[in-house]
């Protein structure tokens, strides 16, 4: 019996039933209930059955069938998957149907998707910008497609032990662009930007080139000087500065004040979600200097900004405390350390609960239980406190006094 070439041109023809005739090798006439006849080719792989077809017999003659079953065979003894092999280059004639989407047109409509879901304006600078700076310059025009392990090494490598921080946002980014452009079909197979699994075994990790560097903090028992010094100072600045301080607020929480937050009356503040670094309101209880403050603040006809900037209509600059600590020679501290100060006079020369002083700096409760049970924000209690850190500034304390409450801070 002959093992193979079973079958011949006439008879493959002349055959109506429905069902499977083999010519051998794997090499199947297949012809279906309705009577359309075509190829099959079957064959073992990793021990799973599996049915490649090679075309209709209108079109695909019984030679080239069996060429086609022949190509087969080789490439199994070559250790390759015909189905797989075919349906990859399927895939690769979709892409390059796709082909024209530059990595920067994908960064481009991925930033205007998402950005809306983000919580300011500038982050969506800050996006651009990056990329603008580190990645477009590289492979910008480049096919999304085409990015790879090389390409982002070439604009990471230069930059991770010099620009830790900025390198690892860029890496980020380039990473969610990628993942944009795989989910919409512009690109396929893993993300060379990807640190898990993959760059973390090529580049050293971030703690390891660069130190966590923190804001610059001066030391509570010097903060009253510093307050003193700092209310002989002229400008804007140098109040906002002060409120920043007695408030224990961030930079851009007071930079960003709009008069409409505050009740007077009530010696309250409140911060919209919407600028909160955690996104949730927060209410800040003001001591009376810190309502001094606002109350000697020159105003600007339709700025609804609490402390003004030089142009028309405009809050204060961010740099603009950091520029009044330079003017007073104090360059070695930053803005933002002043809530290191608060908390850590809290801690040592006060018996308010760390809780309560974390409610004050905005910092989520720790303990989720905790957190569950306590759905205040204790503000009562943390007037209290803020009057006595009020009152701290204010006035020089020597080493090791402990300021006494107004009662129990946990009742």
């Amino acid at each position: 019996m002959r093992s193979a070439n079973k079958l011949s041109a006439l008879a493959v023809t002349k055959a109506t039933k429905p069902g499977l005739y083999g010519d051998g090798h794997g090499l199947y006439l297949q012809i279906a209930i309705g009577g359309s006849k075509s190829w099959l080719f079957r064959f073992q792989r990793d021990g799973r059955a599996r049915k490649m077809g090679l075309g209709p017999i209108h079109t695909v003659s019984l030679a080239m069938a069996r060429e086609k079953a022949l190509e087969c065979r080789r490439k199994l003894l070559d250790g390759i998957d015909p189905i797989d092999q075919r349906q990859e280059a399927e895939q690769e004639r979709k892409l390059a149907k796709l082909k024209g989407m530059s990595f920067r047109e994908a960064a481009e409509r991925y930033i205007a998707a998402n950005k809306a879901g983000w919580k300011n304006a500038k982050h969506a600078a800050q996006w651009t910008a990056t990329l603008e700076a580190y990645a477009f310059p590289v492979f910008g025009t480049i096919d999304v497609a085409a990015v790879d392990v090389g390409l982002v090494l070439k604009v990471l490598e230069p930059i991770w032990t010099t620009k830790a921080e900025t390198a690892s946002r860029v890496r980020g980014r380039i990473e969610s662009v990628l993942d944009w452009a795989t989910a919409r079909k512009y690109r396929q197979g893993e993300n060379p930007a990807r640190w898990k699994g993959h760059l973390d075994h090529i580049l050293p990790a971030r703690s390891k080139v660069q130190k966590v560097k923190h804001h610059a903090a001066l030391p509570y028992a010097e903060v009253a000087g510093f307050v003193s010094e700092l209310r002989q100072a002229d400008g804007i600045g140098a109040r906002a500065l002060e409120f920043a301080i007695l408030t224990a607020g961030r930079t851009g929480e007071v930079v960003g004040a709009r008069w409409d937050e505050f009740d007077i009356e009530a010696k309250l503040w409140i911060v919209p979600a919407e600028r909160m670094k955690a996104s949730r309101q927060h209410r800040v209880p003001l001591s009376d200097s810190a309502l001094a403050i606002l109350d000697a603040l020159p105003r600007e006809k339709d700025n609804p900004h609490v402390f003004i900037g030089d142009r028309r209509g405009r809050p204060l600059s961010n740099m603009a405390l950091l520029m009044t600590l330079r003017r007073m020679e104090r360059g070695e501290i930053t803005a933002h350390g002043f809530r290191s100060t608060f908390r850590d006079w809290a801690a040592e020369t006060t018996a308010y609960p760390s809780d309560m002083v974390e409610m004050a700096l905005a910092h989520t409760v720790g303990n989720k239980v905790e957190a569950a049970y306590r759905r205040g924000d204790l503000f009562e209690k943390r007037r209290r406190l803020m009057a006595d850190w009020a009152t701290y500034c204010g006035r020089p304390t020597p080493a090791g006094e402990v300021v006494k409450l107004r009662g129990k801070a946990d009742a």
